[in-house]
């Protein structure tokens, strides 16, 4: 087996994409035919990156599913990747960027090939261990423990590490971890609330929008201001 279908997408082309868009959506839900319809959903409202959790029932498919139809510029990736075979199952399936919730052996495993990682991460140790292990950036999980404040000061001495605040993370809290830092914000249910097992998309489209519309708006006023 190759991992030709996960290929195309380099830790550096991620981290462009993922610095442009400050969004990376987080799909989990009970049926992996409704988290494949949220996710393309997503990607139809602006959303470029997005993972389906492994933990889904039918994520693999999903992920295969959202692949072959995702919009141009629009990458699925698959979340709580935590083992080997784990990332064995997410190339054979096509997804394009792997992302775990902790210091797991999966880390290694895609940095060795060449699939690039978000790996999960809390203290300021983990945060250099997920980066020494090969970690395109480092998702800061649960990132609501400490809130930006936090954030702020794992950055002072970390300046190089690339941040993605996730965990309870809403639209109200999303320009705060900008503002303290974070390349970006991993949005689970704030964004999808149940669309992953089937819920309604009409309001989970309408909070699509206003995440891309509040990012958007981050990103002209630090362009005004010449900050980030």
């Amino acid at each position: 087996m190759t991992d030709e279908r996960s290929s195309n997408l380099t830790s550096e082309a991620l981290l462009a994409g993922v610095r442009e868009t400050r969004l990376v959506g987080i799909v989990r839900g009970t049926n992996g035919t409704a988290a494949a319809r949220a996710a393309l959903a997503a990607m139809e409202e602006g959303f470029r990156f997005v993972e389906i959790a492994l933990t889904t029932p039918g994520a693999l498919e999903a992920i295969r599913e959202v692949r072959a139809a995702a919009p141009t510029g629009c990458f699925v990736g698959a979340g709580t990747v935590l083992s080997v075979q784990d990332v064995d199952d997410v190339a054979e399936a096509g997804g394009q960027f792997v992302v775990t919730p902790s210091l797991a052996g999966s880390i290694q495993e895609s940095a060795r090939r060449g699939i690039p990682v978000l790996a999960g991460a809390l203290t300021p140790s983990e945060a250099l261990e997920a980066m020494n292990r090969g970690a395109t950036a480092v998702k800061l999980f649960p990132a609501s423990i400490g809130g930006p404040g936090y954030l702020k000061a794992l950055r002072d001495p970390f300046p190089g590490i690339p941040f993605i605040a996730v965990g309870g993370v809403g639209l109200a809290e999303a320009g705060g971890y900008w503002e303290a830092g974070a390349i970006a914000v991993g949005l689970g249910g704030p964004l999808f609330g149940d669309a992953g097992s089937g819920g309604d998309l009409a309001p989970m489209r309408e909070r699509a929008r206003a995440f891309v519309g509040l990012a958007d708006s981050f990103a002209s006023r630090s362009t005004a201001t010449g900050s980030r």
